[in-house]
């Protein structure tokens, strides 16, 4: 992989000139690049311009319909059921994370439950716009099938992204996570890399575990996080997914050739209504320095709170530019 870097204006507008190319309108266009972006300033490239190619190849083939918008079907006072009509999820995601955010504010806490949308691409950064809002969140989605269930071997589960904000001065406390041990996306990264995995992350085709990133593809058996207690957790939030949107489960998006019309939960909740901005910040900071304190394993450089890294590769980008796979970039540029 040859790597060169490229500003993050440079990044933003380049997109923004190939969204508005495929006919979104400057406002969408605007969205769709930012995310895209922002995501790889961030270092989840997976989910940022590498995912772009991909994004476009759906909107070609009509698995995104380009000018479709989330609509609320049905409410419950501070709950909310929008159908998605299978748009653009990152246009999706932007709409419910705002609306719950507005419920929010009215309500104390807001949750909207989403139905036939499409990939968010990183979870994250809806969860890092709801933080700036002042608004603590929890939001997840469900996927197609792309692991096995803990004890059998066909795929059951989807490895069903997970994401938790906490207001935090410029940097809010950020967690995204999928529930493989390594998206697919990171995998793939690796991958392109020629590099190995830093621990297992699922299983070869000849069934054993496997730090091999291209043999885990292949065989498409990545490992639950916590082996067992990740499959269950899995499971728990497909049904969550499912059960209060009225949408599709993993078991559904794996009967189709591709993965469109998952389910979503976003949840916020005002943290005005709750606590004190220097309560807030106050238990927060015991709770870092805490863990900030721990002397560091050989070769490691300490513990950090989730998301702190993320926003220290953001700086780097800011003032260095973005990595970026040349091929994909020129993929890109071709579009």
């Amino acid at each position: 992989m040859t790597t060169f870097y490229v500003s993050y204006q440079q990044m933003s507008d380049t997109l923004f000139e190939l969204f508005s190319a495929h006919g979104f309108s400057p406002n969408k266009a605007k969205s769709l690049s930012e995310v895209f972006t922002e995501n790889s300033a961030c270092g989840v490239i997976s989910h940022g311009l590498n995912r772009v190619p991909l994004f476009v190849e759906f909107l070609q083939s009509a698995l995104i319909s380009r000018d479709a918008e989330a609509q609320c079907v049905e409410s419950f006072s501070s709950i909310e059921r929008w159908d998605g009509q299978n748009g653009p999820g990152i246009l999706n995601a932007i709409s419910c994370t705002n609306r719950a955010i507005e419920l929010a504010k009215a309500h104390g806490m807001g949750m909207i439950a989403l139905k036939n949308t499409n990939h968010w691409m990183r979870g994250g950064y809806y969860a890092w716009h709801a933080a700036k809002q002042n608004c603590i969140s929890i939001m997840f989605t469900n996927t197609k099938p792309n692991m096995p269930a803990w004890g059998g071997k066909e795929l059951r589960i989807g490895n069903n992204p997970f994401v938790i904000s906490l207001p935090h001065k410029e940097t809010p406390i950020l967690l995204d996570m999928a529930m493989s041990q390594f998206s697919y996306g990171k995998m793939e990264s690796f991958a392109k890399q020629e590099q190995t995995l830093p621990v297992e992350g699922g299983w070869n085709t000849s069934g054993k575990l496997s730090k091999n990133p291209q043999a885990i593809i292949d065989s498409q058996q990545s490992l639950p996080i916590g082996y067992w207690k990740g499959s269950a957790l899995a499971i728990v939030l497909d049904m969550l997914a499912t059960v209060l949107s009225g949408g599709q489960s993993t078991y559904k998006l794996g009967q189709k050739p591709e993965e469109t019309g998952v389910s979503q939960v976003y949840i916020c909740i005002d943290n005005n209504k709750i606590s004190s901005s220097h309560l807030h910040a106050q238990l927060l900071e015991e709770i870092i320095e805490f863990t900030h304190s721990a002397t560091p394993k050989t070769g490691e450089k300490g513990c950090f709170y989730p998301g702190e890294q993320s926003f220290l590769r953001k700086k780097e980008s800011l003032q260095h530019g973005i990595a970026v796979d040349k091929t994909i970039w020129d993929k890109v540029l071709q579009l």
